[in-house]
């Protein structure tokens, strides 16, 4: 391949016809391109016309994804201009479609690195082979085992990461060239998959145990060794691995499940947003998840800290919380708990007839919760009658029905707002029109991480962290809470992804400083502020150099 070639096919040194006429002969690049050069302004707004003129949604994200493939800095410079548009199609919910129709689908695999569960000696080697040379600053992983709402997808999921790294690009600026995503594929369960002629993952059971955990340790100990300054983001792993693999390495290096932490924070940041709005204290609230695996129960464990700030014990804190699974009220005795469930149990002599605590429904009428979080992905649960019974005994019932994609909500902003008399504090997992009631417009938030992880891990790139700390999440989940305007009828609890890139600008300088504080710098920095501007990427060309 001439050295012109591996410049066309480099989507990080790639310019496609931006190239000058002096750069194409010192590149060698003569005769290659249309004679025509153009901006970057005009690649955009070529490319946007080509973008609209798609049938549907995933055309659209296999549009883009193409340029994605071939030129990262007009991908950026586009998203840069139709943000809100592009983000629920280059993430979530349309990544879902894309994720399920992944083998079909399948053209590039978009600098990702893809570990096998069966060759753990390959891992470092695999690693080093993808990054082929850049600086990598952040690395997300996914073994795909609790992919959304929608389980086990195998190596379908790298998708995922690939689309995580987009958002943290798009929201904070982060050098598309110094991330990289990671699948590890430890075989799958998901009969369909295996059954597919066309899956390109391993075509066996789930590893678990020792084996997993051992490939797990070579993939640590190797970004620890390859990337020393790199951030580890830990994305949609099962329940049975995530909290377990958060708690082994997260005072070894920096480290973050978004799933746990992600969410946690920025729920809480919905929950203080809407407490800002009706001007009550956390302390005073009684909180009831439905749905107590890893995104429900880190969502509590985030409150539970929140509460130990305020100044509350453990034990006090854990009084506030409920925890609604497939069996229902979920107490010390339960079969199955999880380690993570097992925080926040009940106990069977606190209730006059335990035996009957086994729906939501019952629970709700039994514990009068002010504030309903549903990771459950059992659409419409948050029935008509929950609600009102809810309804009756707060005055502004705080209701976040998160599950995603859309199909799974347990409930539609519109009813909860009709059924409250538009007195619900509400934010969605998934984009939500705005609402109209008696005259009064309400704002939607949406509960989605994107609001989040992209300041707090640029923040903590930009400080240079060792870890990542209860601390630092508290500061971030209150800057975020606090962008609300509460002066606002129907405001929303959670601010607009419209603002995406201004308050990821916003959480990165207070976790920075956050940081800081703490001592938690590798390197010498005295202003977080100046340590956040120094690192940022813009999607502007700049002068391709080749060795």
């Amino acid at each position: 391949m001439t050295k012109a070639t591996e410049i066309l096919n480099n989507p990080f040194l790639n310019k496609g016809t931006a190239f000058t006429q002096a750069e194409r002969q010192a590149l060698g690049l003569t005769g290659m391109l249309p004679t025509q050069v153009q901006t970057i302004d005009e690649q955009a707004t070529q490319a946007y016309a080509q973008f609209q003129s798609k049938a549907n949604r995933l055309e659209q994200r296999l549009f883009l994804m193409n340029i994605f493939n071939e030129n990262r800095t007009l991908f950026f410079y586009l998203m840069d201009q139709h943000l809100v548009e592009f983000m629920p199609i280059v993430y979530d919910p349309v990544v879902a479609d894309a994720i399920e129709q992944y083998n079909e689908l399948f053209t590039n695999p978009q600098n990702a690195a893809f570990i096998s569960v069966d060759a753990p000696d390959d891992v470092q080697a695999t690693l080093k082979n993808a990054a082929a040379g850049r600086d990598i600053r952040l690395v997300v992983v996914t073994d795909a085992e609790g992919i959304l709402g929608m389980g086990d997808w195998g190596v379908n999921g790298v998708d995922i990461a690939v689309g995580k790294l987009m958002v943290y690009t798009a929201a904070a600026g982060i050098d598309p060239a110094q991330v990289l995503a990671v699948s590890i594929d430890a075989g799958t369960n998901n009969e369909t998959l295996l059954a597919d002629p066309l899956y390109l993952g391993n075509r066996h059971q789930r590893i678990t145990g020792t084996a997993y955990d051992v490939v797990i340790d070579h993939f640590v100990n190797s970004v620890k060794q390859l990337f020393p300054e790199a951030l580890l983001h830990f994305e949609d792993f099962g329940r049975a691995n995530a909290q377990a693999i958060l708690d082994k390495y997260k005072n070894q290096l920096a480290t973050f499940n978004d799933d746990i932490q992600g969410t946690g924070m920025v729920v809480l940041a919905g929950i203080l947003g809407a407490l800002n709005i009706s001007h009550e204290s956390i302390k005073d609230q009684t909180f009831l998840s439905f749905g107590a695996g890893t995104a429900g129960m880190g969502i509590a464990n985030q409150i539970k800290n929140e509460l130990m700030q305020a100044g509350l014990t453990e034990a006090e804190a854990k009084q506030h919380f409920y925890a609604v699974d497939r069996q229902g009220l979920l107490f010390d005795d339960t079969e199955g708990l999880t380690p993570a469930q097992k925080d926040f149990t009940r106990q069977r002599t606190e209730f006059e007839h335990p035996e009957t605590l086994t729906n939501l429904a019952a629970v709700v009428k039994a514990v009068h919760p002010t504030v309903l979080i549903g990771t459950s992905t059992q659409p419409g649960t948050f029935t008509e009658a929950i609600v009102k019974d809810m309804a009756a005994h707060t005055d502004r019932p705080i209701i976040f029905p998160l599950s995603n994609p859309t199909k799974l909500a347990e409930a539609k902003a519109e009813d909860l707002i009709k059924w409250t008399d538009g007195r619900a504090l509400v934010a969605t997992g998934i984009p939500a029109d705005t609402v109209t009631y008696k005259g009064v417009t309400y704002d939607i938030g949406q509960g989605n991480n994107a609001l989040m992880y992209p300041g707090l891990g640029f923040g903590l790139m930009a400080a240079t962290a060792t870890r990542l700390t209860d601390e630092t999440l508290s500061a971030a989940a209150h800057a975020l809470g606090g962008i609300v305007d509460t002066t606002q009828p129907g405001a929303a609890v959670l601010p607009p992804v419209a603002k995406l890139a201004e308050f990821s600008q916003i959480l990165a300088e207070k976790v920075a400083q956050s940081v800081l504080d703490q001592g938690l710098n590798k390197e010498p920095i005295s202003d977080a502020k100046q340590a956040v501007a120094d690192l940022k990427w813009v999607p502007k060309y700049g002068k391709v150099t080749f060795a």
